[in-house]
């Protein structure tokens, strides 16, 4: 073995040459502060078993982290063989507390170096490339160096862990697919415990925050996120009380994957979080009033949530944010609302008092009828129109032509939306509501989604015919195209799955009393498909089915 003073040996061989000297030479002749010496001991006997096992497994090691840990335990046993020898002398030169200090100091250390080492030996970077070989894929490449910043990230300095946390957003930012990987290499929990290790540390909390939000963006980092629990929650709430506009963001956008779970939901009520949410949608930066919002739609996916935003006066300050907020902001406050209101007839009036109505429209003519935006103007609407009385302005402010506008839309689920909208409207509208909706062309388009890719679709246009038909008038624009009647029977077939056939055959059951509409439907095969139905015990098919065979036999009495 190298001696410790010879210039060229690796830092392995000098450390455990001061080790040895520390173990048997120098600790043993203290006479101060034997007690945590003997704690000192301990943990030296820890690092030198390791140093011996990472010589013998990795000689010569070259990795750039191997090389600052070893370098980092030698200059540490440096300075522990000068604090020993100071503890030895029957005075303290440098005072009793300065040397308390002193070595409470190098037992931090101490401890630090063990875990780094577990942790380094752990990680597995450096088995990698041992024999020369260079991987030419992306992937592998990408896996390596998230590998490479996990451990980096728990050992050595701040300095150093600050470094690695640039460098990891730096790769996060780049593709999601980096994203994924790094989720993979087990990125998260590492960020969570960061969180705990930088309390203090303003500027590097807000980075581990952006790099958790980030992970949060791909479906597998929102489990591991969820799964992270109340600690990461609890981390996240106090960035939104003390953050600046970037960490509360990036706060706002991890809280959104988080906030799908009913725990953590419950969770961020009873601690102040939904106040937090909505003062940021009134003062915060375009960013985080955006996601907050979102926050707070998913909040209000929860019945119990519900009244505690009401009370927190939620639906005022969404409703602002819906009128002045970036487009995300406006869609994300007004899908809120729409939670808020769908079984609340206070907030529906509340909503109205407010102005609601002329900011939904102005949201919605502002939004492209590609957008898929749309569909929470739409759904809103549907909302608000469960209300007899807000049905009625709804109609005499003209949103009945727009709903048309989206039955007629490129987007499915804004059509599937409008469709529901139609039906909710038909319902609390009464007749008036009824006949503007024929009037003004709504049941073409319904009659085409009934021919749609999407069982839903097709379900919602029966629901929303089944209401206009009601008015007698709509029965004949029904009746008058060619293809509706026998769309609705073909409906009925029991070997078509996933639809609900009570809606065709309420459907049928307006119509089979018009002559010719009767006939189409016997021509297209509803007396089969009913008699069937029958058999299924569906609701309404028998009474159908007698309606469709009694005007069969009126028929044969009537051929001359």
């Amino acid at each position: 073995m190298k001696d410790s003073s010879s210039p060229d040996a690796d830092p392995i061989t000098l450390s455990l040459n001061l080790l040895s000297s520390l173990l048997h030479q120098e600790i043993p002749t203290v006479h101060h502060f034997k007690t945590k010496w003997s704690l000192a001991r301990v943990k030296l006997t820890v690092l030198q078993t390791q140093l011996t096992d990472f010589s013998a497994e990795f000689p010569n090691s070259s990795h750039p982290l191997s090389l600052h840990l070893t370098n980092s335990i030698f200059h540490t046993l440096h300075d522990a063989v000068s604090l020993a020898h100071h503890s030895q002398s029957p005075s303290l030169q440098n005072g009793k507390l300065k040397t308390q200090n002193d070595i409470d100091s190098l037992l931090s250390k101490l401890h630090r170096h063990v875990t780094d080492c577990n942790i380094l030996i752990r990680s597995g970077v450096l088995n990698e490339n041992r024999n020369g070989a260079v991987s030419t894929s992306k992937r592998e490449t990408v896996k390596s160096g998230c590998r490479n910043l996990i451990t980096r990230l728990q050992i050595g300095s701040s300095e150093s862990r600050n470094s690695a946390m640039d460098s990891l957003l730096t790769l996060l930012n780049e593709d999601d697919k980096n994203v994924t990987i790094a989720v993979a290499q087990g990125i998260v929990p590492v960020l969570v415990r960061l969180l705990d290790y930088y309390l203090s540390s303003s500027e590097m909390k807000e980075k581990i925050v952006a790099a958790i939000s980030r992970a949060s963006t791909v479906d597998s980092g929102k489990h591991i996120l969820i799964a992270e629990g109340l600690l990461l929650l609890n981390h996240l709430l106090r960035v939104l009380d003390s953050g600046t506009g970037f960490g509360i963001e990036k706060a706002c956008i991890a809280l959104q994957a988080l906030s799908f779970s009913k725990e953590n939901t419950r969770a961020i009520g009873s601690r102040g979080g939904i106040s937090s949410l909505l003062e940021i949608c009134q003062a915060g930066t375009p960013g985080s009033q955006a996601s907050a919002a979102g926050v707070l739609r998913n909040l209000a996916a929860f019945v119990e949530i519900r009244e505690n935003l009401v009370e927190e006066n939620a639906v005022v300050i969404l409703l602002g944010l819906a009128a002045s907020g970036t487009s995300l902001a406006q869609e994300n406050a007004i899908s809120c609302l729409s939670c808020l209101i769908s079984e609340a007839a206070r907030s529906r009036i509340l909503v109205v008092k407010e102005g609601g109505i002329e900011i939904l429209k102005n949201f919605w003519d502002s939004t492209g009828l590609t957008n898929k935006g749309l569909e929470v103007a739409v759904d809103i609407f549907k909302n608000l129109a469960l209300s007899a009385p807000i049905a009625e302005v709804l109609i005499s402010k003209g949103f009945v032509v727009r709903l048309v506008g989206v039955l007629n839309g490129g987007v499915l689920a804004v059509r599937i939306a409008a469709g529901k909208a139609v039906h909710a409207l038909g319902l609390s509208g009464g007749t008036k509501a009824k006949k503007e909706m024929g009037e003004c062309g709504c049941i073409v388009p319904l009659i085409k989604m009934l021919d749609g890719k999407s069982f839903e679709e097709k379900e919602v246009a029966m629901m929303a015919l089944s209401v206009l038909l009601l008015y007698a008038e709509n029965r004949r624009i029904f009746g008058g195209d060619e293809k509706s009647v026998v769309s609705v029977v073909q409906l009925l077939n029991p070997s078509l799955q996933g639809l609900d056939k009570k809606y065709p055959v309420s459907l049928l059951a307006l119509l089979v009393h018009s002559k010719s509409c009767r006939k189409q439907m016997v021509a297209a095969g509803a007396c089969v498909f009913a008699q069937k139905l029958v058999e299924m015990d569906v609701e309404g098919s028998k009474k159908l089915l007698e309606s469709l065979r009694h005007g069969k036999i009126w028929r044969v009495f009537s051929r001359p």
